[in-house]
């Protein structure tokens, strides 16, 4: 069984990794089918830019695919559905359907919100001057000492 860094640092090694990466295994998960703890392999990964390299492209593989299939739900697309069709006598025929999915409003809205925070994000951040509170400010102080002083202003 390979336990040291150097064990996994050839071809084969390399590839298995990033196979594993792919499948969309989590480092926890790798670094068990690799016999070894999790913060054995992040301390490899810093040490050894292949190893780290071999995990980021079998990672970029899945993130892209999850990506183009996002943008296709987004879009709406078509397809051709084929069945086979069996009679009571056992023919067979094949039948084919254009069917289409209309664009997906909630694929959309996750889209922007993630590629254009500044524009579609739910959280706005506003601020405020200072002359606006300090006018606050000044007007209360105002009230207050005109009511010491014992004048009405209705």
């Amino acid at each position: 069984m390979r336990r040291k860094a150097q064990d996994w640092l050839d071809h084969d090694g390399l590839l298995l990794i990033e196979g594993w990466a792919r499948d969309g295994l989590t480092i926890d998960q790798i670094a068990h089918n690799m016999g070894i703890n999790d913060s054995t392999l992040y301390a490899w990964k810093a040490k050894h830019k292949e190893l780290d390299d071999a995990l980021k492209r079998g990672k970029d593989v899945v993130d892209r695919e999850v990506e183009n299939a996002l943008y296709k739900r987004a879009m709406g697309y078509k397809y051709t559905e084929t069945t086979v069709i069996i009679d009571s006598k056992g023919q067979q025929s094949v039948k084919t359907v254009d069917k289409e999915v209309p664009p997906d409003v909630t694929a959309q809205i996750f889209w922007l919100k993630n590629r254009k925070p500044g524009d579609w994000r739910d959280k706005r951040d506003v601020e405020m001057s200072g002359v606006a509170a300090v006018q606050i400010i000044d007007d209360i102080s105002d009230t207050d000492t005109d009511i010491e002083a014992g004048e009405d202003n209705g």
